[in-house]
């Protein structure tokens, strides 16, 4: 995978950031060992200042993982809040069950095993944060089914707004240009989403650039 952020970057971000604790340093050394895309630490610290900034009480996660971005999250959510994680497979939502758990975040917690954009249908929101994270080329999916389920003052985040093991970063800075460019789906779905909440009156998009490039739209 292309890397457009400079390590140091990263690593700078996450040494004046927010501070970690023994379990994101597990979920961590896990990630590192198996090679499973996370966020990272630059890029959690900023979910946990967001969900702060915006006093978050409910979460929607399009793609949890093993619950990594989603411990970030619950850090700032009250005791009553919701954090909802989707993901498909059982070993990742049992490992995320664990964490959780270990940091006392269970009880603010619902996992939804199955496909996220189905699971979103059953849920009436509002959300005061959202997070896209899930397959490249159904981002435009995704938004287009949580779109007025965000709440007023609320975020949508989407991950991968940059890079990912499929996205080709200079076709995707023409596409974001105006050119017509042949390239893979997920490329194309990223370009798609974010031309799509780009040109949402209703929201106002701006990227994080840590991590792989985070996508932050403002619901006016």
């Amino acid at each position: 995978m292309e890397s457009v952020v400079p390590k140091f970057v990263s690593q700078f971000a996450t040494s004046i950031g927010p501070t970690t604790d023994s379990v994101i340093d597990e979920m961590d050394a896990y990630a590192d060992e198996q090679g499973f895309p996370t966020v990272g630490p630059d890029v959690g610290g900023w979910l946990s200042l967001l969900a702060r900034i915006v006093g978050a009480q409910s979460v929607f996660e399009f793609g949890s993982g093993f619950g990594y971005s989603a411990y970030w999250f619950a850090r700032e959510l009250p005791s009553d809040g919701e954090i909802v994680l989707t993901e498909r497979d059982p070993v990742n939502i049992e490992r995320a069950r664990e964490y959780l758990d270990r940091g006392g975040y269970l009880d603010r917690v619902t996992i939804e095993q199955g496909d996220a954009i189905e699971t979103i249908d059953r849920y009436d929101g509002p959300f005061d944060i959202v997070l896209i994270d899930n397959e490249k080329h159904r981002y435009l999916e995704a938004f287009k089914s949580i779109r007025d389920k965000v709440a007023s003052g609320g975020l949508i985040v989407a991950d991968n707004a940059m890079v990912a093991d499929s996205i080709d970063f200079d076709a995707l800075t023409d596409l974001a240009d105006g050119y017509e460019v042949d390239t893979n789906e997920s490329t194309q779905g990223i370009a798609d989403y974010l031309d799509a909440v780009r040109d949402d009156s209703a929201f106002e998009t701006a990227l994080l650039p840590l991590g792989e490039g985070v996508a932050v739209s403002h619901k006016r």
